[in-house]
């Protein structure tokens, strides 16, 4: 058996991967296919923390931006699209077998569970997975920088993100048919080459905190097991080796 590379994950699962080929909502069978992967990860005694987005239901900046909403509310509205999936995918792990905690930067006790970070380590400790909801509980904060605040706070070995490409390229693969493809990069190189990796601050606290991240394409569900597993796939953004 491959031998496990990650002790402790944290998976950014954006909104979009959620409503699969629909591309808005809640698909129940993509969210079904992602919770018998994230079994496979518990038996294998991988700990697993959840940032989950909120783009299949609501943004808070295309909101503001495009329908003229006040922003502040609109991220508010965002947080609260984040508690929705987070209660889907909840359920969803339950049916599978596992034991879940959806935690929340915003007070909405009757649902979910307030976050503080010894609460996710325990719980993380006790094998079950936790779902991190809310964002930071503030506006004008991106999930990419809950995912490196909470990576941080329960000491990840690494953040995945999925996306819509193989990893991290030198310019959009989806324009340039000739981009090259890293399949490692320091935190420095993607600065200096203006890579487009995480928002600026979330990126900065990665990199501050050494976490690694890991860029991979998020169409097969499976990718998931493999980068978790520590197969050599998508772009790596670490420090100096």
């Amino acid at each position: 058996m491959t031998i496990n590379k990650y002790k402790r994950i944290l998976l950014k699962l954006s909104g979009e991967v959620m409503s699969g080929k629909r591309g808005f909502g809640l698909d129940f069978e993509t969210i079904n296919t992602i919770s018998k992967v994230i079994k496979e990860l518990v038996d294998e005694q991988i700990e697993i923390a959840i940032v989950a987005g909120a783009g299949n239901i609501i943004r808070g900046i295309q909101a503001s931006e495009g329908g003229g909403m006040d922003r502040i509310n609109a991220d508010y509205m965002g947080m609260l699209g984040t508690v929705i999936n987070g209660l889907a995918l909840q359920d969803s792990l339950r049916k599978v077998g596992l034991h879940t905690k959806v935690l929340s930067a915003l007070n909405i006790d009757k649902m979910v569970t307030p976050y503080n970070s010894e609460r996710a380590i325990n719980n993380l400790e006790k094998g079950n997975v936790i779902i991190l909801v809310a964002g930071t509980g503030n506006p004008l904060f991106t999930t990419d920088t809950t995912a490196a605040l909470r990576a941080i706070e329960i000491k990840a070995d690494v953040i995945l993100k999925g996306t819509k490409v193989d990893g991290v390229y030198n310019a959009d693969p989806m324009i340039y048919p000739d981009a090259i493809k890293y399949d490692t990069l320091t935190y420095q190189q993607a600065l200096t080459e203006q890579l487009k990796i995480m928002d600026a601050t979330a990126f900065s606290l990665c990199m501050e905190h050494n976490i690694p991240i890991i860029v991979f394409n998020m169409k097969d569900i499976n990718n998931i097991k493999r980068v978790a597993m520590g197969e050599k796939l998508g772009t790596i953004v670490k420090g100096e080796n």
